[in-house]
């Protein structure tokens, strides 16, 4: 057992926070074996940080019990990792939906266009000019 006083847990903590850090900027997606590979490799660099700090009781052997248990973690921490991953892109997707939708400015109806067709009438002008030429009768039948 370790207590909170002890160099040990400093030491924890920063190489907890070194494999944090080195995990984080070399992989962009990782599958989840690489997963469970990058917590095999953060628990053998927690374990030998624990190990190299004095005061530490079980000393560099490891017990059958305490690798069973660290062999069990290994798959559930990849998998509650890749869960929360998942379920962490479906949340950004559905604020970035919600956003795009809050965010859309309406855009007001166009006022609908009218045209006006040109009257068949007649010009008037026209009608001035040839009031009085030509023949006046009922139209010649054929």
């Amino acid at each position: 057992m370790v207590a909170l006083e002890q160099p040990s847990v400093a030491l924890l903590i920063g190489a907890c926070a070194a494999v944090g850090v080195l995990v984080g900027s070399l992989r962009m997606r990782a599958g989840f074996v690489e997963i469970m590979g990058l917590l095999a490799i953060g628990q053998a660099v927690g374990h030998t940080a624990l190990t190299v700090s004095p005061g530490h009781h079980h000393g560099s052997h490891a017990t059958t019990m305490m690798l069973f248990a660290h062999l069990a973690a290994i798959p559930v921490g990849a998998m509650l990792i890749r869960s929360a991953e998942a379920a962490l892109a479906r949340a950004a997707s559905s604020v970035r939906g919600i956003v795009r939708v809050l965010g859309t400015v309406p855009v007001p109806a166009l006022a609908p266009i009218v045209r006006i067709a040109p009257r068949a009438d007649a010009n008037p002008r026209r009608l001035l000019l040839s009031s009085g030429i030509g023949t006046r009768g009922p139209p010649a039948h054929r």
